[in-house]
């Protein structure tokens, strides 16, 4: 009977950032002027791009970063914003699967996309003379493909193995949207196969994008330091400044989120790191390649020429 009761979990409810009223109404306008910024800010680049003369790889790269930012964001930051305007933020089950599905295809594609770009900086430093014909349309396609591949094939696998979790009542999720590890603490049955799951495939889309990273940028480096005119060092090394600086914010969110010692860690410090991570970063992405992109720069500068004399 009691298993019965735990299979019949139909709806969740997302605890949210914060319960105290009167933060509510401030952390929505906050919240929601975030989104608002997100939506217009990779939209923006988005449109920038593919309108203006960058049409070479590292933009080809940086259009589908904003792409996967803008979704990123849309599954997490509208359920959220309901959950300071009402006092239960229900979610039921097959959208509570739906989100997590989606939040974990565009959160691994981030990472494989940032290590795509490096590698794409790697080649335009160390190995220019080649770069048109190693970083080529063809090449670039199937470094996307590949790169959302590896984020349907990793949520794929995390929601079919969620489904398998009978779930206690009451359901109530100690964040703002459906996570793996949430959702993992409100079991009722075993989650041997999803931590295994959660280890091997998280192992590998962080390892294998961060070492990807870690090894093009150790060359590039040294490409830099071998160049003999400051002039020269100074033009390669703003081809990889925007990069590193997303980078930065990126893994050094994640990092907030998932490497905090047990002793220190907590799910409210959790919640408050996973804020920057879904829904900072996303924001910030335009901002970063807009300020520190000469070509960017150029190309807005050109497109607002062109609307003003509209």
């Amino acid at each position: 009977m009691a298993e019965e009761n735990y299979s019949t979990v139909t709806e969740f409810i997302l605890a949210g950032l914060s319960e105290k009223e009167v933060l509510q109404l401030p952390l929505f306008f906050f919240f929601l002027g975030i989104y608002v910024l997100t939506v217009v800010g990779n939209l923006g680049m988005m449109t920038l791009i593919l309108s203006s003369h960058l049409h070479t790889p590292m933009y080809f790269f940086l259009t589908s970063l904003s792409f996967i930012h803008l979704c990123h964001s849309t599954v997490i930051t509208p359920k959220m914003l309901v959950s300071f305007v009402k006092k239960k933020n229900i979610i039921s089950y097959p959208e509570c699967m739906t989100q997590l599905y989606f939040f974990l295809v565009f959160a691994v594609s981030e990472c494989h996309r940032l290590a795509a770009m490096a590698y794409d900086h790697f080649v335009a430093v160390c190995n220019p003379l080649f770069y048109n014909v190693t970083m080529s349309y063809q090449v670039c396609s199937w470094m996307v493909v590949g790169v959302y591949s590896m984020g349907l094939v990793g949520a794929t696998a995390h929601t079919f193995c969620m489904l398998r979790v009978i779930f206690c009542k009451p359901a109530t999720i100690n964040h703002y949207f459906c996570d793996l590890f949430p959702l993992l603490e409100l079991s009722c049955s075993s989650t041997f196969i999803n931590e295994i799951l959660v280890l091997c495939l998280g192992s590998f889309n962080i390892l294998v994008p961060a070492l990807t990273i870690l090894a093009s940028y150790i060359f590039i480096i040294s490409s830099i330091l071998s160049i003999s005119s400051t002039e020269g060092r100074s033009k390669a090394f703003s081809t990889c400044s925007s990069h590193i600086s997303a980078v930065s914010v990126f893994f050094g969110s994640a990092a907030l989120m998932y490497l905090q010692p047990s002793s220190v860690s907590s799910m409210d410090q959790g919640k408050v790191s996973s804020v920057f991570y879904t829904i900072v970063v996303p924001m910030l992405n335009p901002l970063i390649y807009s300020l520190r992109n000469k070509d960017v720069k150029v190309a807005l500068n050109k497109f607002l020429e062109k609307r003003s004399f509209v």
